[in-house]
């Protein structure tokens, strides 16, 4: 039995699977709220067949502390053969952004890092997830 799951767990690992990486983080719009930001995300899907996204999670933080957080349900799918890319919304309120004042003041940009979490349902093998990091700054106009 215990050779039947090593077999299975390392051919889990060796498969190939979609890989994702973040392409853009910038400031998207300013409105009374806040600031949204938007995050361009590619991902390849190495299959034939186009995969369902079962949702998006996400949380950006900056020095050290979590500013957003949120979760996309459904999003769509990956497109077979193909890299999609993905658009990831993430609002900031007004009220979070007073907080990052004296890292705004240091260098006029707000330090930042972006986890992503991407779950796919890849069939036989179920609900996989994809991390995606990226640290960065965003200068401010």
């Amino acid at each position: 039995m215990n050779k039947a799951k090593s077999y299975v767990a390392e051919k889990v690992a060796e498969m190939r699977k979609p890989e994702a990486s973040i392409k853009d983080f910038d400031i998207n719009s300013v409105t009374r709220e806040g600031v949204e930001y938007e995050a361009k995300i590619a991902v390849t899907n190495p299959y034939s067949h186009s995969i369902p996204i079962c949702e998006i999670n996400f949380d950006l933080k900056s020095d050290g502390s979590e500013i957003a957080r949120g979760k996309i349900p459904d999003p769509g799918s990956l497109t077979g053969n193909d890299t999609t890319m993905l658009q990831v919304p993430v609002k900031v309120p007004h009220n979070i952004l007073i907080s990052l004042v004296k890292d705004i003041y240091r260098d006029w940009d707000i330090d930042y890092e972006l986890n992503v979490q991407l779950i796919i349902d890849l069939p036989v093998f179920g609900d996989i997830t994809i991390p995606v990091t990226q640290k960065g700054e965003i200068k401010l106009p």
